[in-house]
């Protein structure tokens, strides 16, 4: 097999965990940087989408400065919107498949339960509308399309809840996060491999399956609750931990405002393409062992 892959967002935790993974001979990928490819600009992505014959693209780019794209709203809607638009018009054209990474944040967190792939989307903030956007544009543009919604995203690379938590804990001896919203922490390891067996699937097989799904680990979790399995695992080690006390939303303003319920529903992706999430703490678990190593 032959194939160059172009996975845009490279440098993001998805993107670099692509890269980590172990790939069929001949499989290539391409992660250009922001001064080759800038998801903000269309020019630029119908330029790197034109510059060779790519076998399928993996979008892992998006804007997730979700308060900050509150006041931001034209970045983010070019980035999570805009240019999932132009990838979906260029992958028509050139008749391959498109995979793109999407967010728990296109439902309002009301519903009780998980959220199933078909269940209504209504999001309550720039960054989930924006998101929206960019999974209307690829679902109305006719091209052979995988969308996979995630949540949560941690792991040993770039920004994210685990390293925060960590950094904070050297310092401070209490600490006060939110309990009240619930979720699937995803470690971006295991996201890309997913995303790795999809993408296989459809270089093999033009009639793989196609459509929206969900990945994140097993199982649901408060901030609150995820925090305090970090630093359990950090005490197993001997080291001292702070005291983490919940603290509802209120009591943590943010420009956004975050989604109550971020639960996904995952057996679609199970069914489909074989995937089954393994649970949310032994993800935590490799994580902190990483950064603890590093």
């Amino acid at each position: 097999m032959m194939a160059d892959v172009l996975v845009t967002g490279g440098t993001g935790q998805v993107g670099t965990s692509l890269q980590a993974l172990n790939w069929p001979e001949g499989v290539r990928l391409y992660a250009p940087l922001r001064q080759e490819l800038d998801l903000s600009n269309v020019a630029s992505i119908e330029a790197m989408m034109k510059s060779r014959e790519w076998a399928l693209v993996i979008n892992c780019g998006a804007y997730t400065a979700v308060d900050k794209a509150e006041t931001d709203s034209i970045t983010a809607w070019q980035v999570n919107a805009i240019a999932p638009c132009v990838l979906a018009q260029q992958a028509k054209a050139q008749d391959i498949p498109l995979i793109h990474v999407s967010t728990d944040y296109v439902f309002d967190g009301a519903k009780t339960t998980a959220y199933e792939v078909d269940d209504a989307v209504a999001p309550i903030g720039v960054y989930g509308a924006s998101k929206l956007g960019g999974e209307l544009a690829i679902r109305t543009s006719g091209a052979r399309h995988v969308i996979v919604r995630t949540a949560w995203v941690i792991s040993q690379y770039g920004h994210n809840f685990v390293k925060t938590m960590l950094r904070l804990g050297v310092d401070r001896t209490h600490l006060k996060v939110v309990g009240d919203q619930y979720g699937c922490p995803t470690h971006a390891g295991d996201l890309a491999a997913a995303l790795q067996m999809i993408a296989l699937r459809h270089l093999d097989f033009e009639a793989a399956p196609t459509g929206m799904y969900h990945f994140a680990n097993a199982g649901s979790v408060s901030w609150h609750g995820l925090a305090k399995e970090i630093f359990d695992i950090v005490a197993t080690n001997g080291a001292s931990v702070p005291v983490v006390e919940a603290i509802p939303s209120s009591d943590y303003p943010t420009p956004a405002k975050r989604p109550e319920n971020s639960r996904l529903v995952t057996d679609k992706i199970t069914k489909d393409f074989g995937i089954h999430p393994r649970d949310w703490q032994g993800a935590v678990a490799d994580i902190v062992a990483a950064l603890r190593q590093n």
